[in-house]
């Protein structure tokens, strides 16, 4: 029997309405977006299931995609779901960290929201970009962004074939012209307000950093892996320097899958919006099972599963 892990999508991956079908069927998932409610002095329900702009701005789709997050795990969990260790994408680690038990719901809705204000005001915008580069070695684009005037570098490491870039927009252009040049096979302009996980955002990492001495992680947590060094991670003491790092450092999320794979990780359960995780890991490893649930009617997939 192999392990199984529950990872969590990042930003970029919600939509109105995101999980309201929870909402409206289940207590738990219900709690879950009350409790989000009460710690902060917006409407995060409004956000999440009525239309409106506020939804893809940064600090209010942070908390609104944990609390999303969060309602279909306590779901999941309740019906039955374990899991051995979790992982999320950027934003999702603050998901999995709340799964995992190492962070409360409300201290990890507060923190996402200051986390995106830092991340939003850090560089004014127009001033950072980011581009996502398909069918190019990593290795590569790695290269070319070193030797590129400015500062660019890699952001998400996603799966073979798509890597994202971040940086200075003069920079970054000058990086997507010889990226192009080079033969990538496209590459795509990034429709985001600001630099993310790159070096310009360090003094907003610092800032998280002195936030999070105020918050709580607690001791004994299941294992989750890390998007900084895309490693397993037990210890309590180690969580907000690389929360810090987070900020600022390229997400490693095919190394984590690949990480946890060699672990004997054969089933992971994709629990939030969409299903881009489940897209990424067609590219990764197709010899894994890998289940999207971002909606109530997506649960059958779990019995389908287990008969």
């Amino acid at each position: 029997m192999g392990k199984t892990a529950i990872i969590f999508p990042g930003q970029g991956a919600q939509y109105v309405g995101m999980a309201k079908d929870f909402y409206d069927a289940f207590e738990d998932s219900r709690q879950v977006f009350d409790t989000a409610d009460e710690v902060l002095d917006i409407d995060l329900k409004r956000i999440c299931f009525e239309e409106n702009e506020d939804i893809n701005k940064t600090e209010f789709t942070q908390p609104a995609m944990v609390a999303a997050e969060v309602a279909i795990y306590e779901h999941l969990k309740n019906m039955g779901v374990s899991a051995d260790v979790f992982a999320g994408l950027s934003l999702g680690e603050y998901s999995a960290l709340t799964a995992c038990k190492a962070m409360s719901l409300t201290d990890a809705i507060r923190t996402v929201r200051q986390r995106g204000i830092l991340m939003q005001n850090e560089v004014p915008l127009g001033q950072g970009a980011m581009a996502a580069v398909i069918a190019m070695d990593a290795e590569k684009i790695a290269e070319i962004c070193e030797n590129t005037p400015g500062n660019v570098q890699i952001a998400n490491y996603n799966c073979p074939g798509q890597i994202v870039i971040s940086g200075e927009t003069e920079a970054l252009d000058r990086a997507v012209e010889t990226l192009q040049a080079a033969g990538a096979k496209r590459v795509i302009k990034l429709n985001v307000s600001g630099p993310f996980h790159s070096k310009m955002l360090i003094p907003a990492g610092e800032k998280l950093y002195t936030y999070l001495q105020d918050v709580t992680v607690k001791e004994g947590f299941l294992p989750y892996v890390c998007n900084a060094d895309a490693r397993y991670v037990t210890d309590a003491s180690e969580v907000k320097e690389l929360l810090k790092r987070q900020v600022y450092s390229s997400v490693r999320w095919q190394q984590s899958i690949e990480t946890m794979i060699a672990d004997g990780v054969d089933c992971f359960i994709e629990a939030g919006p969409g299903k881009t995780l489940s897209g990424f890991m067609k590219k990764i490893n197709r010899d894994v099972t890998c289940i999207n649930i971002a909606t109530v009617e997506d649960l059958q997939k779990l019995e389908e599963f287990n008969a």
